[in-house]
C-alpha cells in the first residue's frame, strides 16, 4: 500500500507567522541602545567631568539636562525594544521615532564623546533599517 504525501491546507503563510531576522536584530539593538543611553544619562548626572568639551558645554543644554534626557529616552527605548521582540506593531513605529531622536541627540553629543556618539548613531541607523525593511505583520 503506497502512501501519498500530505499537502498543506494553505500554502501562504499567515501574517503573524512570518518571522523576520531584521526585527529580532532591531529589537536586540533597541534594547542595547536603550541600555547605553541609560548609562550615558547616569554618567552625565553623576560624573560631570567624564564628558569633556573645549567650551565646557554641549551644543544645546547642559550635562544635567542631557543626563535626564538620556535616562528617559533610554528607559523608553528598552521598553520599545522589548515590544519589538514581542511582535507589537506599535513598537515598530515607536522604535523608528526613538531611534531617530537618539540619533539627533547623539549628533549634539559629538563634541563631548565623538567615538561613542558615532557608534550610537550607527546603531540607531541599523535599528531604523531593521524596522522599516521587515515585511508588514512580521514578528521578531
Amino acid at each position: 500500500m503506497a502512501t501519498t504525501p500530505r499537502t498543506p491546507t494553505s500554502t501562504s503563510p499567515t501574517p503573524h507567522g512570518v518571522h523576520s531576522g531584521w526585527l529580532g536584530f532591531a529589537g536586540v539593538l533597541g534594547v542595547l541602545l536603550g541600555v547605553f543611553n541609560v548609562i550615558d544619562g547616569l554618567v552625565a548626572l553623576f560624573n560631570k567631568d567624564f564628558f569633556l568639551t573645549n567650551s565646557g558645554r554641549l551644543l544645546v543644554f547642559g550635562f544635567t539636562a542631557w543626563g535626564w534626557i538620556w535616562l528617559i529616552v533610554g528607559l523608553i527605548q528598552i521598553a520599545v525594544g522589548v515590544g519589538i521582540l514581542a511582535g507589537q506593531t506599535w513598537a515598530r513605529a515607536a522604535g523608528v521615532v526613538f531611534a531617530a531622536l537618539a540619533m539627533i541627540g547623539h549628533f549634539t553629543f559629538l563634541a563631548a564623546y565623538p567615538v561613542w556618539s558615532v557608534i550610537n548613531i550607527l546603531m540607531a541607523v541599523l535599528i531604523i533599517y531593521g524596522l522599516i525593511s521587515a515585511p508588514h505583520g512580521a514578528r521578531g
